[in-house]
């Protein structure tokens, strides 16, 4: 088992910044890619961006690519997406995900899931 939690959400105007971690704890935190998904209110979950087990490829929704950036540090079980030039269409539940491979992971399919954190952001 994997278990995540995330933080570091909250209310922010536009073109403002955020950076969301997602503490891992559990099984061996560098054998899992992991990303990001969010879901905004009325709509389905939507992937956001996710990063490999090596920290080396990487992937992102275009609707976020050259704003969000995903890294992870192994040796602190953690991964972070730093979100930057904030847009009221980015306020959304953010979670992170964990799964052995990336297509797994992002097809929205990955087992492990954190609880979410809300992202709002104002006009």
């Amino acid at each position: 088992q994997v278990q995540l939690v995330e933080s570091g959400g909250g209310l922010v105007q536009a073109g403002g910044s955020l950076r969301l971690s997602c503490a891992a704890s559990g099984r061996t935190f560098s054998n899992y890619a992991m990303g990001w998904f969010r879901q905004a209110p009325g709509k389905e979950r939507e992937f956001v961006a996710a990063l490999g087990w090596r920290g080396v490829s990487t992937a992102y929704a275009d609707s976020v690519k050259g704003r969000f950036t995903i890294s992870r540090d192994n040796a602190k079980n953690t991964m972070y997406l730093q979100m930057n030039g904030l847009k009221p269409e980015d306020t959304a539940v953010y979670y992170c995900t964990a799964a052995a491979g990336s297509r797994t992971l992002v097809n929205g399919q990955g087992p492990y899931w954190g609880q979410g954190t809300q992202v709002t952001v104002s006009s």
